[in-house]
């Protein structure tokens, strides 16, 4: 997922490094020391927090059962405070004073698109969670990811809503400041289309936005039948709540930004009739999901989320890769982690492809009575 791109310049970051390096602490040699950036506070902090709880779990359970390679696991974790200029110092820290073998994060495309030039240029393997936009693995071979990517989930949104809906008549309400809202916007509209579907229009919102009836209001004067929202929870749950006031009663959908508890904290009763697809869902009878929630609940007394389950698979996949490659040194470790197939992820059966991204499931949630309820399975 992905907001407004920032980038700290070569020279900045070269003066950072330095500084890092002169004051480096000592490390360990029967410790493994893994770097986490992540959005801990800021507008996106209940995705980061997630991330970092299964992270952390994948990190327990590993050291528990005897680490790797005969050392433990050492997770560093760096707070981007949901910022793009931030993810590229937190990874700087973690590559020159904390010398980590690898970094997983983020859950925000933009944050990843501002750190893993970094990571690619020093030769440090970084495994996103859950940034969904295609250019993130694109900076390079050291750059991976264990969700799958925008063009994917765009194309399941189309059918879901042409074929299990029966819609033939869609509008689209994007946040146009938000490159994951107009890519996921643009990925459906084209499918959709292909499919013999009608866009009947686009309306346009900016993140922080709080008043939505206008565009609600052009968008009900189209008539289409269902609505799709590709954005962030925070502003989808107001939308939804607001053009139920306008009574318009449709199916309106989403994709993996809705997915925090938020959205029905925020949109109350108005969420009824919402759809977004995700990585998993906590109703999925599959014996490997059920033992995770179990176990998951026992440590942290909730229900865990997508993102949750993201941050576990992301460390259980790269610390399967350490097992594999024998050490930790980047160009095995990179090699690794390419060469994973079929490993059996909580979110999935995860293969990573020639373009360093996941092929895996997308489970779609429909929201009823107040409650996310798993509908269904769809595989690549």
């Amino acid at each position: 997922m992905i907001r407004e791109i920032y980038y700290l310049t070569a020279t900045a970051i070269l003066v950072i490094a330095g500084l890092i390096i002169s004051c480096g602490g000592q490390t360990n040699e029967n410790e493994i020391l893994v770097g986490e950036y992540s959005s801990l506070t800021g507008t996106t902090a209940t995705f980061g927090q997630s991330t970092h709880r299964g992270l952390s779990m994948a990190v327990d359970e590993t050291n528990l059962a005897g680490g790797i390679l005969g050392k433990k696991i050492k997770l560093i974790t760096e707070d981007t405070q949901s910022k793009p200029e931030e993810a590229a110092m937190a990874v700087t820290k973690l590559i020159f004073r904390d010398r980590v073998c690898a970094i997983i994060g983020e859950v925000s495309s933009s944050r990843s698109l501002a750190a893993a030039p970094i990571c690619q240029d020093n030769g440090v393997p970084m495994v996103s969670n859950a940034s969904t936009n295609p250019e993130v693995t694109r900076k390079g071979d050291y750059i991976f990811r264990v969700c799958y990517i925008d063009p994917f989930q765009g194309e399941i949104l189309a059918k879901f809503a042409y074929n299990s809906l029966g819609c033939r008549r869609v509008a689209i309400l994007k946040d146009v400041k938000n490159d994951y809202s107009v890519g996921l916007a643009q990925y459906f509209a084209e499918k959709f289309q292909e499919l013999g579907g009608q866009i009947t229009g686009e309306q346009a919102y900016s993140e922080g936005d709080t008043d939505f009836k206008a565009q609600l209001t052009a968008v009900k004067g189209a008539e289409p039948d269902a609505v799709i929202v590709p954005g962030y929870y925070t502003e989808a749950a107001l939308i939804v709540k607001q053009a139920r006031e306008l009574n318009m009663q449709m199916p309106f959908i989403g994709g993996d930004g809705w997915d925090s508890a938020k959205l029905v904290e925020i949109g109350g009763a108005a969420m009824d009739n919402t759809f977004f697809s995700t990585a998993y869902s906590a109703d999925d009878p599959n014996p490997v999901v059920q033992d995770f929630v179990k176990s998951y609940r026992a440590i942290y007394n909730e229900s865990p989320d997508a993102f949750a389950v993201l941050g576990y698979d992301a460390g259980k996949l790269l610390f399967d890769a350490i097992g594999r490659a024998g050490n930790t040194k980047g160009e095995n470790l990179r090699d690794a982690l390419a060469a994973t197939k079929n490993f059996p992820g909580v979110s999935g059966v995860i293969t990573i492809d020639a373009e360093r991204n996941a092929q895996k499931s997308i489970v779609i949630i429909a929201v009823s009575e107040g409650q996310m309820k798993f509908r269904e399975t769809i595989n690549p």
